[in-house]
């Protein structure tokens, strides 16, 4: 649940920083404007990535500041010395691979340029106490305040990503099966858009993994956070196989009315539990999975006796039904994974 929905916990704990910041500043004495600047990038998603980033960011600022004082006690405040200030910190933090503290090691250059009139020395030692207060305070705020936590928003993605898998099932099987073979990629489509989720959570999975390191999870939060790891694997591994279907032309020449009817009513009861328009049933399922490896057997041995049309590949027929039936298998890992494969399941919401 998202703890401040309007405005995001982000947002306040980079209010909370700068905040801080400027009044530990202010009691010191210093101009706030560096550590500010500093503490509102080096608000990261995890506590993890704040401090990795802050280890390069420090030695980036002191790069930024020590051109900028070096070209304003040699040219003064001119055109020349921003650009000087800027380019080589740039180029400096690129050469020794501080990427992550580029930023603001360029604006700490270019800003000092404009309030640096004397005291160079000890206004270079100056910036690098606020820098450092910037990086501290962000870091604590970072650690202390509404610690990062990605478990539900993965749980809710997982559940959208599962209905939404289900209507992809559906929707290729249903159209390969019908002769549809136009509407492919529109399919496509769907199909990619649920790959570009399952790699938005996988996202959300490496950040709280780094999250655990500062803020463990223990009995059964691990046990869901590993739950929810491996449903989304599960879900990554259908769309594998999906696209093999969606990718590869299948013109179905074997299979009977009746055959394709039996087929047809297995894909929708596969795309109903996805969806989660029905509680899943572990028979009703085997009992599905059992109809389809039938049907499997028969059509291995009958299309490969004599197989003119497919002489240097497998018939689209057993690719269907192989795909479909490593997919039927991979739905029951799925709901294995959370403790939902014991006869009947309660239902989950059927609605994005």
């Amino acid at each position: 649940m998202k703890k401040f929905p309007f405005i995001g916990t982000r947002i306040v704990k980079t209010g909370v920083a700068i905040f801080l910041t400027a009044l530990i500043c202010d009691q010191l004495g210093w101009p706030p404007v560096f550590a500010v600047i500093t503490a509102i990038v080096t608000i990261e998603p995890t506590v993890s990535d704040s401090i990795k980033k802050g280890i390069v960011r420090f030695p980036a600022s002191a790069i930024g500041s020590a051109y900028a004082v070096l070209f304003i006690s040699l040219l003064g405040n001119s055109p020349l010395t921003y650009t000087l200030a800027a380019v080589l910190t740039i180029a400096t933090c690129v050469r020794l691979n501080l990427h992550a503290g580029l930023l603001v090691a360029t604006l700490t250059a270019v800003a000092m340029v404009e309030v640096i009139h004397s005291n160079y020395l000890i206004s270079f030692f100056i910036r690098l106490g606020t820098t450092t207060i910037g990086l501290l305070v962000s870091t604590m705020v970072n650690f202390f305040v509404l610690p990062p936590d990605y478990r539900e928003d993965i749980a809710i993605h997982i559940q959208s990503m599962s209905r939404r898998t289900g209507r992809v099932v559906e929707k290729v099987f249903g159209d390969i099966l019908e002769g549809r073979m136009d509407q492919i990629n529109a399919e496509r489509n769907l199909a990619e858009q649920v790959t570009n989720e399952i790699q938005q959570t996988e996202t959300l999975v490496r950040f709280q993994k780094d999250e655990t390191k500062f803020h463990p999870l223990a009995g059964s939060e691990k046990s869901e956070f590993n739950q929810a790891q491996t449903q989304l694997l599960k879900l990554r591994m259908i769309h594998y196989h999906m696209n093999n279907i969606i990718n590869t032309p299948l013109l179905i020449h074997k299979w009977s009315h009746e055959e394709k009817k039996i087929i047809l009513h297995a894909v929708y009861e596969l795309a109903k539990v996805l969806k989660s328009e029905t509680q899943f049933d572990k028979s009703k399922h085997v009992k599905e999975m059992n109809i389809l490896t039938e049907l499997f057997w028969e059509d291995n041995e009958d299309l490969t006796k004599n197989n003119k049309l497919h002489p240097t590949k497998f018939p689209p027929e057993l690719i269907i039904l192989y795909e479909l039936l490593t997919i039927y298998d991979l739905v029951a890992e799925f709901y294995k994974a959370s403790g939902e494969d014991n006869g009947r399941t309660g239902n989950k919401s059927s609605t994005d």
